[in-house]
């Protein structure tokens, strides 16, 4: 019975006051990224903009976003929560409500936020609800956390695209994906950052349906 309890939690979002209470203070976390020693948390490059995705275990889907030509730099960490400055212990408990997500700093002059939004529809499977693949919990739900009303009227013309390629191709599932402003980003601990960057052969539970998502406004009557 306590299993089944603790499985309860984590495939749920805790409530008012469930949520564990976190700390004021950052958790420790890299300075640079390991493969370009950029400066994780700034300053960047003036005209660069912020992108954040949930899109399952943060490992892989970091790696889809730092191999993008165009992105300046990658962090995983957890948003979309309720508990500040969580452990991934904590994240993993189902009780912070936080979410598995990388925050991306990219140069529009090189890749659009249209293409970004290509590779997260067509790098997960998005219909899976609080899972993906055989990683289950809240914090592998699928989420893309906007910065700008512009971001989220693309984002949410882009759901509507893909839900009809999907149905075209035959795929019967449902968009779960949730759409909402950009809350608070905690960077994740230092040995997450650029994980299979570290480890090479190191786990990557992220798959995509096989269905390709229109790009751009025109896409929209195709």
């Amino acid at each position: 019975m306590y299993i089944l309890d603790m499985f309860s939690k984590k495939m749920k979002l805790p409530g008012p006051g469930e949520a564990l209470p976190g700390r004021f203070e950052p958790i420790p976390t890299a300075e640079t990224h390991f493969i370009s020693g950029r400066p994780l948390k700034g300053p960047f490059p003036e005209g660069v903009k912020t992108a954040m995705f949930g899109m399952g275990c943060f490992w892989g889907v970091e790696r889809k976003f730092w191999q993008t030509e165009g992105v300046h730099v990658t962090a995983v960490g957890y948003s979309a929560g309720t508990t500040a400055n969580p452990t991934y212990q904590e994240v993993c408990t189902g009780q912070t409500g936080q979410n598995e997500v990388v925050l991306v700093v990219y140069d529009p002059a090189v890749v659009s936020y249209d293409d970004l939004l290509k590779l997260f529809w067509e790098g997960h499977d998005p219909t899976q609800g609080m899972r993906q693949g055989n990683d289950m919990g809240t914090q592998y739900r699928s989420g893309i956390y906007t910065f700008s009303e512009e971001q989220a009227e693309a984002a949410r013309a882009s759901k509507e695209r893909y839900q009809a390629a999907l149905a075209k191709a035959g795929h019967k599932g449902t968009i779960t994906t949730e759409i909402q402003p950009a809350s608070e980003f905690y960077y994740a601990e230092d040995y997450h950052q650029q994980y299979l960057a570290k480890n090479p052969g190191g786990y990557c539970g992220v798959g995509g349906t096989g269905v390709s998502c229109p790009v751009g406004i025109a896409a929209v009557s195709a």
